[in-house]
């Protein structure tokens, strides 16, 4: 039999299942383009506060906004259980990318809907697992980067755990793992070791002993001594610890750290020393794949050659771990109940599709655009009021502004004045502590962005300095 005669095949091809789309897809676009940017309805305002006072309860601390979501939304467009239609700027942290209630890819959800199971993994695989673990390594390979594997899993901190089993069982013996300082990990036991804040690991056993390295500082003479700084320091580490570390964990761009980024003469420095000591080097691309001027920030900066274990997360719904042929592991050091969901998986597929046939990448792209059309109003803001903010940081679709001192203060008192007036951003970095942005690149148009921009303007000219 071929494949057309499967009974999956036939339920696809049923004219109910396209009809049920269609309608579906009708549907949302009708409701949805009834949103516009609203302040909440005072009695639903009271509502979702009894909801969130109990959900603190339930969960032991309050959710950092008061942000629970009715289910509609538009691109960057979010309606809240209050009534309130919010700029959605943050995504998630970087999540949704394809903006809310897209219908484009509802119509490609359908069939994940109706297939016979909510999750894949261990010993229940669909084919569409089999398809993007294919896409995600060809995508990975694309420059020569010599990717062979893909393992997927359900969250990025799963992706990099996984990541440092591989590294740990390619160098028996290591006890160690390299990172820059400031970096995020993610908040395992392990990983809550890696990422260098220690806040977050109080009452905590140390699980990993980890040697930070300082990332790239470009105010240091045009960061030559950045550099070399970077090379002693690594140099130390390796030397001090002779062939005692799995491998280098690297953010190109630091997400959490504060939107830092570095030249690829840096990484090329620090990555040809790793190679002399037989150190792998594992790029974090959790925040950053899809968002930079490639598809990958180690293709952005011509780093193939150096890239031994890739994870990615974050937009791609299913997160993964890519590595090449030399560190594919031993039988049953990686393994899971969960893959994904099927219709994380499918959203994948679909959003690899966006990226590898929209016109997104490059100095040209639709990304590089946003983060210009973002940066221009940044810039004339500072010029406006430079006592208020500094900035724009970032790189393509992760845009960042230092507001007032930097202080974390400052940066939750901007935080929570935009959520009031209507645009969602988020925190990253400490001293000075940024307000950054992930908005829904496959989605938000200029229009939105403008919009969001003009509310910006307003909430940091009103808010007062606070000496």
């Amino acid at each position: 039999m071929d494949a057309s005669q499967l009974i999956a095949q036939q339920l696809l091809a049923d004219p109910r299942v396209a009809e049920a789309t269609r309608l579906l897809q009708a549907a949302v676009t009708e409701h949805a383009a009834q949103l516009t940017a609203r302040p909440a309805d005072p009695q639903l305002a009271e509502e979702l506060q009894n909801h969130l006072n109990e959900y603190a309860n339930l969960r032991g601390n309050p959710l950092f906004f008061p942000y629970l979501g009715s289910g509609a939304g538009r691109s960057s467009l979010v309606e809240l259980a209050d009534g309130s239609v919010k700029y959605d700027l943050i995504t998630g942290i970087g999540v949704h990318a394809m903006g809310h209630a897209n219908p484009e890819l509802i119509a490609e959800l359908v069939p994940a809907v109706i297939s016979d199971t909510v999750m894949q993994g261990n010993l229940q695989q669909n084919a569409e697992s089999y398809k993007l673990s294919r896409e995600l390594v060809a995508l990975a390979k694309h420059n020569g980067a010599k990717l062979d594997h893909c393992f997927l899993s359900s969250s990025g901190a799963m992706a990099n755990e996984n990541a440092l089993k591989i590294l740990f069982q390619y160098r028996p013996g290591s006890q160690r793992i390299l990172a820059f300082e400031n970096a995020f990990a993610g908040r395992s036991m392990v990983l809550n070791q890696v990422t260098d804040r220690p806040k977050n690991r109080v009452g905590q056993p140390q699980t990993i002993a980890v040697d930070y390295v300082p990332f790239y500082d470009a105010h240091a003479d045009a960061g030559v001594d950045s550099l070399h700084h970077s090379l002693r320091v690594l140099e130390r580490h390796l030397q001090r610890f002779p062939d005692a570390h799995c491998g280098f964990i690297m953010e190109l761009v630091q997400g959490e750290g504060g939107y830092y980024g570095a030249p690829r003469e840096y990484f090329i420095a620090l990555c040809s020393l790793l190679r002399k000591y037989n150190v792998p080097i594992m790029f974090d691309e959790i925040q950053t794949f899809g968002r930079t001027l490639q598809p990958f920030a180690f293709q952005m900066l011509r780093l193939d050659d150096y890239a031994d274990v890739v994870t990615v997360g974050k937009m791609t719904q299913v997160c993964a771990t890519l590595f090449g042929e030399k560190l594919n592991p031993k039988p049953g050091l990686l393994s899971q109940t969960f893959t994904s969901s099927t219709t994380a998986i499918v959203a994948a597929r679909w959003i690899l599709r966006q990226l590898t046939t929209g016109e997104f990448y490059g100095e040209q792209g639709r990304i590089a655009a946003i983060h210009q059309r973002f940066a221009s109003r940044f810039e004339a803001l500072r010029e406006k009021a430079p006592e208020k903010i500094s900035g724009p940081w970032g790189v393509g679709a992760m845009v960042a502004l230092t507001p007032f001192d930097g202080s974390a203060e400052a940066a939750k008192r901007v935080l929570h004045g935009l959520y009031d007036a209507g645009v969602i951003a988020f925190v990253a970095g400490q001293n000075p502590a940024r307000v950054r942005f992930l908005p829904p690149f496959l989605s938000i148009t200029d229009e939105e962005i403008d919009a969001a921009c003009d509310i910006i303007d307003d909430v940091i000219l009103a808010l007062p300095r606070e000496d």
